[in-house]
Formats: structure tokens, sequence, C-alpha cells
């Protein structure tokens, strides 16, 4: 029993260290191969290099070669670029390319868009669309070839005749009907819309509902013109109430201006005589100096 225990504890303790020299040659191995993987990347990258950009990614993030010139650069992505799908392995997540003719696409057999030339169909790229299908220059994809589609017939209208329904033997009447589906540019054109065919009616005589009429529109004519040379005259009388207004402010700016110099003259006048005075206070006063002095020469 002991010697049981003995040859399992050997055999487990083997088995680990044949596990660490995997590992170890593992890790040897990836040195080797890139010497300057880091583990601390940026832009989604679990593993990266200085050369050669990222070496896997980040879990649901993609990875995708881009090229520089002449280098390829590993990168990820949440989504793939345009021109590329996506497809989702255990270890990786890859951005596959297209087909030449195929701009985006759902995996490689199944484009979503063509690029220009190229018709889709099915999830296809076609230089030409098949039988019974026509190009769409505008969606660029193979449609099926849409015909012009009219409802019924209307019933005859009235029989007329310049717009009129009595009056007259013989007149036309017409039908009409609608377009339901235009046609695509492959289908059948629509047919004609209205139809006209002559008719004749037992003759009557017109009532006089258009005299009527034609009195109560002169009458309302008349009205209109009453009223816009009411209008006129209300117009001319505003601008003569403006033109008078303004001569008012014209004549009260001249009167004002007016006053403005007659005050200022006054005041010059004023000036002037005061000066006048002062002038003959001095003159008085030299005179009554000079007698002063004279007297005191006498005594």
């Amino acid at each position: 029993m002991q010697l049981r225990l003995l040859s399992w504890f050997f055999i487990t303790l083997n088995f680990m260290e044949y596990i660490g020299s995997q590992h170890a040659s593992r890790v040897r191995r990836q040195g080797r191969m890139h010497p300057n993987v880091s583990q601390g990347c940026q832009g989604g990258c679990a593993t990266c290099s200085d050369y050669n950009g990222c070496l896997s990614c980040k879990p649901r993030l993609f990875f995708v070669l881009e090229r520089i010139g002449m280098k390829q650069i590993g990168v990820c992505l949440s989504s793939c670029p345009s021109g590329y799908y996506g497809t989702r392995y255990p270890d990786i997540n890859k951005c596959a390319k297209c087909k030449a003719d195929c701009e985006t696409c759902f995996t490689r057999n199944f484009c979503t868009k063509c690029k220009s030339g190229f018709y889709l169909y099915s999830g296809k790229c076609l230089e030409k669309c098949p039988d019974g299908l026509e190009a769409n220059n505008h969606t660029m994809e193979c449609a099926s070839i849409v015909h012009c589609e009219a409802s019924e017939w209307s019933p005859w209208s009235p029989c007329t005749k310049k717009g009129k329904t009595c009056g007259f033997k013989r007149g036309n009447e017409i039908r009409v009907r609608e377009i339901v589906q235009h046609p695509s540019a492959r289908g059948n054109p629509c047919p004609a819309t209205s139809e006209s065919r002559k008719c004749i009616v037992q003759r009557k005589r017109c009532q006089k509902e258009g005299k009527e009429k034609e009195k109560k529109e002169r009458k309302r004519e008349r009205e209109r013109k009453k009223e816009r040379r009411k209008e006129r005259k209300r117009e001319r009388k505003r601008e003569r109430k403006k033109e008078r207004k303004k001569e008012r402010e014209r004549k009260k700016k001249k009167e004002r201006k007016r006053k403005k110099e007659k005050r200022k003259k006054e005041i010059e006048r004023k000036k002037e005589r005061k000066k006048e005075e002062k002038r003959e206070r001095k003159k008085e006063k030299e005179e009554l100096m000079l007698r002063t002095d004279a007297n005191n020469n006498f005594c």
C-alpha cells in the first residue's frame, strides 16, 4: 500500500515538471518570434509588438491587418472596416476581406453592397441583371420590372359645351381614370387617363341665372371700384395731413431759430451798453480827478 502511494506521488511530480517545462519552452518560443512583445498595450490590443503592432486583441474585438507602404500592422477594432466581414473563433476574432467586386459583405459569399459597375442580386454582384429583372441605377440592385397599372374608368360626365349644360344640342362628355402604379424604366408605359366623346341632348333654354350672376358681379365690381376710390381719397388726405405737419414743423424750427438769433443779438446789445456805461463812468471819474487837481493847485 505504501509502495503504491509512493509510486503515485512520483508520477504526479513528473507530470507537473513536464507541464512546467512545456510552458517555459512556449514562452521562450514566443520571445524568439516577437522579441519586443509587450503586455501594456493600448487601443484594444491584448499583446503587441513595436514593429508589428497588435498581435492579439481583447475579448469581442476584431483583429485586422492594415497595410502602411510595404509594412502590415495589426489593429484591433470593435467592428470590421468597409470591404471586410467579421468571423468569430474561440481563440480570436478576425476581419476577412470581401470579394473584389463587393464593397460591403456579410460573409465571403454574401454581399450587401457592390462596387461601381456591378448590381446586387441575392447577395451576389453581377455586371448584368438576369432575364426578367432590370438594373436600378439609383440603388445599384437588380429589381423586378414594374408595369403601369390604372384604375377603372369613371362614369361619363354630363354633356357640356364651353362649360355650360344648356343652350346647345351637340356637346362633349368625358371620363377619367387614375394611375395606381407608375412603371419602372423597362415597364409598360401608362395608358391615357382621360377620354371624350360627342353627345347629343335636347336643346333647352338657359335660365336667367347667368344674367343675375353677371349683374351681381358688375355690382360687386362697382363696389370694389368705389372702395378703391375711397381708399385713394383717404390716402391723399393722409398725405396732405403729413405735409401740413411737416410744414408746421419747419415753421416752428424757423421760429425757434429766429428767436434764438434775436436773443443772441439782445445779449450782444446789453454787453455793448455795459461797456459804454463803463467807459462813461471812467471818463467822469477822470474829469472829477482833473477838477480836484485844479482846485488844489489854485489854493
